[in-house]
């Protein structure tokens, strides 16, 4: 019984000493708290979660649907084959009971669901468990469509919630914060925002070494925004100077999220307003969102009071609670594993040609397929072109009928817009499969081939059909390559885009291969 408690003690107070060190860097020794910034990047999340799950449920049917790209059963019968009983770690997902179409509908209902409890404060602990074991499962299957790195730094930042949220039905708002938890958050939005600076100088890019990548940036990214074109239209000192203000927000700024409680808002406030600009000019989703959401986590308590309501500061206020011995030990020995494993991810990105210890590389492995400790680094490459896929079809292979998608380029004539936070993920596949020829995109053949038969999910993801009493007999696909116009042709024309034919990307294909 003795050694038993002296056990306990001296787990106790490793506990106490990992803590009070994470409190440290946390400034709390000042009397810093952050009980506010949590209740906000939970609420944060639940939003986010929201628009993730609601998303993906209007395409989950052409993606990943029976009759979809890319059916997440044949994707699983597959796996199944080769991996046998390892498929339930290596492809973590609740589809390997039912991969029908019903149950991608019932866990995207389900994650709506979560995310709105989540939002409104009920259960915060079960509801992220929840979210991030359905979101989890959506990934593990979604193939190239859930492939983003927005996607894994939502899992990621998602798990980490879990062990930082309030526990209860209806938590205490101003219940304590794990110091340890709240760190490693910071260091999530460090890695994220450093390594996708460092990236961009060490990848051996010359468009970010020469500040020339803002040049081509705003035409030739994923899916352009009408005020894109715009920013495209500035002087070249301005997007150069643009460019040297991003790797500076990204690789300097982030050192200061340790620092003293001036620079840290400072370095707050530069983070937001980075991710403030990319959302203004381009389409990336939720990533923004996130970012910022995390970002909002190294404001303190005092902060806050300050701007808020005075009911709400103190509702928000941190009360002394000590929080129970046995979840401390177990918050603290996740801590410490995602610690090290997040360190490993990071040295490995800094020096690519390294090794690791192989027990590190043993656990990495081993963690890998639940995506939460991940590498980052958006915009590493600049592409410096762009070419753009139209779909065509035709019942004859004499007179072409095009295939217009829902939001990238297309129509010359046609005006850019906004879309995020929602992601159209094969619009977006469209834009990598334009960088590579259809073999580096194997969905590619399954996504014409569903065109040859009408899919209606597959249909359904497409702005026009031109086919709508019967599928075409032959499907093309050509290359062109599009620029922004300028200002005097664009007035001129209303054109958004200039194109010129550059070939085919696919030759014509019939599914009786008559195709000439």
């Amino acid at each position: 019984m003795g050694m038993l408690n002296w056990v306990m003690r001296e787990r106790d107070a490793g506990v106490g000493a990992l803590d009070t060190a994470s409190a440290w860097v946390l400034g709390s020794t000042g009397g810093a708290t952050y009980t506010a910034a949590r209740f906000f990047f939970l609420r944060a999340l639940g939003v986010i979660y929201l628009i993730a799950f609601l998303s993906f449920w209007v395409q989950a049917k052409g993606l990943i649907g029976s009759g979809g790209i890319a059916p997440v059963a044949s994707f699983l019968d597959g796996i199944r084959t080769y991996l046998g009983p390892a498929r339930w770690r290596i492809v973590p997902t609740v589809f390997w009971w039912d991969a029908s179409d019903s149950t991608l509908g019932v866990v995207c209902g389900l994650g709506v669901l979560a995310a709105v409890l989540l939002i409104a404060d009920v259960a915060p602990v079960f509801a992220l468990a929840l979210l991030w074991v359905l979101y989890l499962s959506i990934v593990s299957v979604g193939q190239d469509f859930m492939s983003f790195q927005w996607d894994a730094l939502l899992l990621e930042a998602g798990f980490l919630a879990i062990w930082v949220a309030p526990a209860g039905l209806k938590p205490q708002m101003g219940s304590p914060v794990s110091p340890t938890m709240l760190v490693l958050l910071w260091w999530l939005l460090f890695r994220l925002s450093f390594q996708s600076g460092l990236v961009k100088l060490t990848w051996g890019d010359p468009t970010w070494r020469d500040l020339s990548a803002l040049d081509v940036h705003f035409y030739t990214q994923p899916l352009p925004t009408w005020t894109a074109w715009y920013a495209q239209q500035l002087p070249m000192w301005c997007k150069r100077g643009a460019a040297a203000l991003t790797l500076v927000l990204e690789i300097v700024v982030p050192f200061l999220f340790f620092g003293p409680k001036p620079l840290r808002l400072v370095a707050c406030a530069g983070t937001i307003f980075l991710q403030v600009m990319i959302f203004a000019t381009g389409n990336y989703t939720f990533f923004n969102l996130l970012t910022i959401a995390l970002a909002l986590l190294l404001v303190d308590d005092r902060t806050w009071a300050a701007v808020l309501p005075a009911r709400l500061a103190q509702a928000l206020a941190a009360v002394p609670t000590t929080p129970a011995g046995g979840a401390a030990w177990v918050r603290a020995a996740v801590g410490i594993g995602l610690f090290v494993l997040s360190c490993g991810k990071f040295w490995l990105n800094l020096s690519p040609g390294r090794s690791l210890p192989v027990p590190m590389i043993r656990a990495m492995a081993w963690t890998d397929p639940f995506r939460s400790v991940n590498s980052y680094g958006l915009f590493r490459v600049m592409t410096t072109t762009r070419t753009e896929i139209v779909v065509e079809g035709s019942d004859d292979g004499i007179d072409w009928k095009t295939y217009e998608f829902r939001y990238k380029p297309g129509d010359p004539l046609s005006r850019p817009g906004f879309v995020e936070p929602h992601q159209p993920r094969l619009d977006w596949q469209m834009w990598f499969a334009a960088l590579s020829g259809p073999e580096g995109a194997p969905w590619f053949g399954a996504f014409v081939a569903r065109l040859l038969r009408g899919a209606p999910a597959v249909l359904g993801l497409l702005k026009t059909n031109p086919f709508p009493d019967h599928p075409p007999r032959f499907i093309r696909a050509q290359a062109y390559d599009y620029h922004f116009t300028g200002g005097v042709e664009r007035r001129a024309s209303g054109a958004w885009w200039t194109r010129t034919l550059m070939g085919p990307y696919l030759p014509p294909v019939s599914l009786d291969r008559s195709a000439r």
